[in-house]
């Protein structure tokens, strides 16, 4: 841990030196933003329209992206100055997982936010393998195991069972292949040679941007799909799909979304990195103050064409603290959408580390990786350096309180205990490849994927 603990140092001294409540000297101060439309953009529209870019002296232009593959290229090129990620996205791009470039993270933009949908069809076949509560509801959350007689019947068949999630590197990838092995079923590998990641799948996962989630499955091409919301309270109100688990159900408060610039961006442009940050983080605290109490207006805005463009009610419905499941069946989520409580904002070298673990875990990082390449990987891109010195200069200046930001971290998060994820097997970041090692489903240390084949 020499090289975590090395870094914080450095990290501490540059705040000592540089943090100002002065007004910043922008290198660059006209911008332009992509986003994908989903409702975890939120601190990008909530900067932009309460006027906090616009505070730090930045003039934002904000540009809906077609997908997320437009997004990481429009980055990558300087077409875009930033934009709203995927958190695997840098960390790919970095160890030259497809496209090849360094992305750094200076703020996280969320936790949680996401669910998994299955087309009423597949619910109805679901619905006897799950356990009710006395009122007759289904009792969540609800396990993969119960909808693995359901693909097992389809294999039997001959009929492939298809599925949708957003990208090779998205949480929800990673999400719907965790909830799908919890429950014994094989969500597939990757190999340098085979980077569908269907090899040995029972489920077979495949891409679909957001939006078009819920007319790809009413279609009939998916059974069902991990997104992020509105699109699976779209299903509901369609009345085509019923979400069948939250992730925060599935791993409670974990790390979703972050905002991605390149290294050469921050490394030419400090002072315009730092007066980013402090207006998304001052967003992302009034997404989150008083108990959630601006939510409404924040889902006024989402609803707009140029943001979301879903109903009101439909991105309400999470992002007021509910979640609906089967049509009527709302149940409380006040943690469904989290943008600043519980450090959401701080870039955990530890959040970093659990998207290289499953990277590793489905064979797009084909070798076994030392511990140390995990720390030294994370750092890289993950950059609590910039966070804390944005955020000291909020609290100088007096828009921030002091208690709200974790100075004395390490850059890991307390282990997640077993009870918080829904196979039962704790997360520590510390421990990577012992943390791979314990998963029943997945390459271990020493396995590779080969010809079809898992080897070693």
């Amino acid at each position: 841990m020499n090289t975590m603990r090395a870094m914080m140092l450095a990290s501490a001294s540059l705040l000592a030196t540089t943090a100002s409540a002065e007004f910043l000297e922008l290198e660059k101060d006209e911008l332009t933003f992509g986003f994908i439309k989903l409702t975890d953009m939120a601190p990008l529209a909530v900067a932009y329209e309460l006027g906090f870019f616009e505070d730090e002296g930045l003039f934002v232009t904000l540009e809906a992206q077609a997908n997320w593959k437009v997004l990481l290229d429009g980055v990558i090129s300087g077409q875009l100055d930033g934009a709203h990620m995927l958190a695997g996205q840098p960390l790919a791009a970095t160890i030259g997982y497809g496209t090849e470039a360094h992305i750094i993270t200076p703020f996280s933009m969320d936790l949680n936010g996401n669910a998994i949908t299955v087309s009423n069809e597949i619910w109805e076949e679901m619905k006897p393998n799950v356990p009710l509560m006395d009122d007759g509801r289904p009792q969540h959350p609800i396990s993969a195991s119960a909808l693995a007689p359901v693909v097992e019947d389809y294999q039997d068949q001959g009929i492939p069972f298809n599925m949708g999630m957003v990208f090779p590197v998205s949480t929800h990838n990673y999400e719907i292949r965790y909830w799908l092995a919890a429950g014994g079923l094989e969500p597939g590998y990757y190999s340098p040679q085979d980077i569908s990641g269907q090899i040995g799948a029972d489920v077979l996962l495949s891409v679909t941007p957001p939006p078009q989630m819920p007319a790809t499955m009413e279609s009939g091409t998916i059974y069902g799909y991990a997104v992020g919301e509105p699109w699976n309270q779209q299903a509901v109100f369609k009345g085509i799909g019923v979400p069948v688990i939250t992730d925060y159900d599935m791993w409670k408060n974990n790390p979703e979304k972050v905002f991605g610039i390149t290294d050469e961006f921050a490394e030419e442009n400090p002072n315009t990195t730092l007066a980013l940050t402090k207006a998304l983080i001052r967003a992302a605290m009034w997404l989150d103050e008083n108990d959630n109490a601006n939510r409404p207006e924040a889902v006024e805005m989402l609803a707009r064409s140029e943001y979301v463009g879903a109903d009101y009610d439909v991105i309400a419905n999470s992002m007021t603290g509910f979640f609906e499941f089967e049509k009527g069946d709302v149940r409380p989520a006040p943690d469904f959408n989290v943008f600043f409580r519980y450090n959401a904002t701080y870039p955990y070298y530890s959040d970093a580390i659990w998207y290289l673990t499953q990277m590793r875990r489905w064979g797009q990082i084909p070798e076994t990786m030392s511990d140390e390449w995990y720390f030294e990987t994370a750092a890289e891109v993950y950059r609590p350096d910039i966070y804390l010195e944005a955020a000291r200069m909020l609290v100088d200046e007096g828009m921030a309180n002091e208690a709200d930001f974790p100075w004395d971290s390490d850059g890991f998060k307390e282990a997640t205990p077993a009870a918080d994820i829904i196979d039962g097997i704790g997360y520590d970041g510390r421990t990577p490849n012992a943390y791979i090692d314990s998963l029943p489903i997945g390459l271990k240390s020493g396995q590779t994927v080969v010809d079809n084949e898992i080897q070693g």
